[in-house]
Formats: structure tokens, C-alpha cells, sequence
């Protein structure tokens, strides 16, 4: 990596209006990586290495904090946040990565292609804050790469589709739009579908890349941690390892844009309480009979729904068991303390 403004790191007047008299002999760096023990960052003086501050999981790839040189002292507030459920029976939300404009889902044009799983990615990407792009790889394999993009475009109208072939430069040109002039772009989905490709592509690396199983189109993880990297044209580039588990956790401002279309019909219920299931004058029960929406979607959306609240309140448990810990360690720490000053 080379030396670069702040503007080329993606610097705006968001994050300088978060800095004030106690933070102004400060300087900003955008972490690039994050390891156990430090943040890797990048300065206008070029690469550094800072201590943080707070434990590892509170910072993500692609956040800004400020330092003295040493020690990341303060995280600025990030325009967009991707963040999930972490995987497995833990209980807390896992930063994946921050101040990113544009997230591309990546799926391929086999049997990774499924609908469920891409509306549980946008709705992600829609509560990160983040504008939403889904790349459907491998389309030089298929017939019709076009039917595809009209699944995936079917599923909200917040979906721009493009079909690619992930190892042709021309079709790959297609994305610098969204990786110049300091824009930042994030890669995610299964493993095997063709981001680390898309990465050598759009960033002249030469990262490895692994076949896939023939049995169900899925590859192995060929990307180990996040990074951000830049691009040939003035952007950045967050690829992300493959999710084997997305569960969703505090997203159902993302879940309501996604299914915005089953949430007007339920507006147009009768009854504000409606199950959408045989009272009279519901209007999703209209739509489904008059073949203007599936069953299945509607299914979906209340499974997603469901998902999201008990993860939502699952977390917020295991916030508030952490902060009573902390707080009866604090009141011991200090009593502990006041006895031996006696």
C-alpha cells in the first residue's frame, strides 16, 4: 500500500463534525485490519499499527478511529454498520464490517442460488444502511444467466442484479462504479461462489481460490479475515469469508424493506392485529388468492420476523447479565480497594 489523503480513505464531513475540543489533537485512521492485539490502520503517513482501546470485537474493518500515535483512543460513529447474529448458541451481535457504500451479495448461477437465503442477505445489507447489489456469478455456465437476475430482482425492488463471469476482466469492469473516488465495497455470501476471484479481479491481488464441490456448488473458505484493499480506481474493496450461519439479530427495519410489499398489503387489513391467516378483510389473504403473492413468502417473512425477535431479545439478555457482571466486578474492585486503605 501506498500513502493516501484522507479523502482517498473515504474521509467526509460525517466523520469530522464527530470531532470535538477533547478529540482535536487526535488523528483519524481507518483500520484496514483487525487483529487480537492491534488494529492495523491506514494514515495519511502511510500504514500504522495502534493498540485499541477496547476489546477487539467493538471495531471492525473499514471503522475510523482517532489516535495519538500509539493507542486508538476514540471509534467515530460509521455511516453504515454490517453486522449479524455471531454464529453458533453465543448470544451477541458480531461487527463484520463498517462505512461501507455498497454491499454486494454473491451468489452464482447453480445450486448456491436460493431465494430465502438472498432476502436473509438483504435484509442485512439493508439494515447496515448500506445500498444493496446482487452479483450472480458463473453466467458463462448457463443457458440463460438472465433468468437469474429476474428471480433475484423479483425479490424487492431494492435488488440491482448483475450476471458475471467473476474470471472475465470485461464483465468484472462492470463494478468499478462502485469501488472509485474513495467509495468502498464489500463482497460477501457462501464460500465457492466467486469473491476471492471477483477480489484478484477488481484489485490486482492474486489471493488463492479453491474449487468447489460438485454435490451441492459449495467451496471451501479460501478468505481467513477481513481486509480492506484498494483498488486500481480509487476505491476500496472489504472481501469477507464465506457464511456457512446468517442469522439475523435486531433487523426488522431491514426485514420490513425487503418484504415491503407484504407489509402494504397489511396495512390494508381490517383488523391491525390481522394474522394474515382467515379473518375477514385481510388483504394478504387477497393477494394470495388472486395470485399476486405466494404463500411461501409470506411464510418467510414470518419466520424472519420470528428469527430476529428472539435473537433481538436473546442479545439484549446477554447485554444486560454483561453489564450487571461488570458492574457487581467494579463494586467489589472498589470496596476491595477502600479495605486495604483502612
Amino acid at each position: 500500500m501506498t500513502n493516501f489523503t484522507l479523502s482517498d480513505l473515504g474521509w467526509s464531513d460525517q466523520f469530522a463534525r464527530q470531532i470535538g475540543e477533547d478529540t482535536k489533537d487526535l488523528h483519524p485512521a481507518r483500520i484496514y485490519e483487525v487483529q487480537r492485539d492491534l488494529l492495523l490502520v491506514l494514515t495519511e503517513d502511510g500504514q500504522k499499527s495502534l493498540i485499541p482501546t477496547e476489546s477487539a470485537g467493538e471495531y471492525a474493518v473499514g471503522d475510523w478511529v482517532l489516535n495519538d500515535g500509539v493507542k486508538a483512543l476514540h471509534r467515530l460513529e460509521p455511516f453504515s454498520n454490517l453486522t449479524r447474529k455471531a454464529a453458533g448458541h453465543v448470544s451477541y451481535q458480531q461487527r463484520i464490517a463498517a462505512n461501507i457504500d455498497t454491499i454486494a451479495i454473491v451468489t452464482s448461477c447453480n445450486a448456491d442460488f436460493n431465494v430465502p437465503r438472498l432476502e436473509r442477505y438483504l435484509a442485512m445489507v439493508s439494515s447496515a444502511g448500506a445500498m444493496p447489489l446482487v452479483l450472480l456469478t458463473k453466467a458463462d455456465r448457463v443457458e440463460d444467466a438472465r433468468d437469474y437476475q429476474r428471480q433475484a430482482e423479483r425479490i424487492s425492488p431494492l435488488v440491482t442484479a448483475i450476471a458475471l463471469n467473476a474470471t472475465d476482466v470485461e464483465d468484472v469492469a462492470q463494478l468499478i462504479p462502485w469501488c472509485r473516488g474513495g467509495q468502498t465495497l464489500a463482497l460477501i455470501g457462501s464460500s465457492g461462489v466467486g469473491k476471492t476471484t471477483l477480489r484478484n479481479s477488481l484489485t490486482g491481488e492474486n489471493a488463492i481460490t479453491q474449487d468447489i464441490r460438485e454435490d451441492d456448488a459449495r467451496g471451501r473458505h479460501t478468505t481467513t479475515h477481513r481486509s480492506l484493499v484498494p483498488t486500481p480506481y480509487g476505491g476500496w474493496l472489504i472481501d469477507t469469508p464465506g457464511m456457512r450461519e446468517l442469522q439475523l439479530a435486531g433487523m426488522e427495519d431491514g426485514i420490513s424493506a425487503v418484504f415491503d410489499d407484504i407489509e402494504q398489503l397489511a396495512i390494508q387489513c381490517k383488523f391491525n392485529n390481522c394474522d394474515h391467516e382467515s379473518e375477514p378483510g385481510c388483504a394478504v389473504r387477497t393477494a394470495i388468492e388472486a395470485g399476486e403473492l405466494e404463500t411461501d413468502r409470506l411464510e418467510r417473512w414470518r419466520k424472519l420476523l420470528r428469527e430476529d425477535a428472539i435473537n433481538t431479545e436473546s442479545v439484549a439478555r446477554q447485554r444486560a447479565r454483561g453489564k450487571a457482571f461488570s458492574k457487581m466486578v467494579k463494586k467489589t474492585m472498589t470496596g476491595a480497594k477502600k479495605r486495604k486503605g483502612r
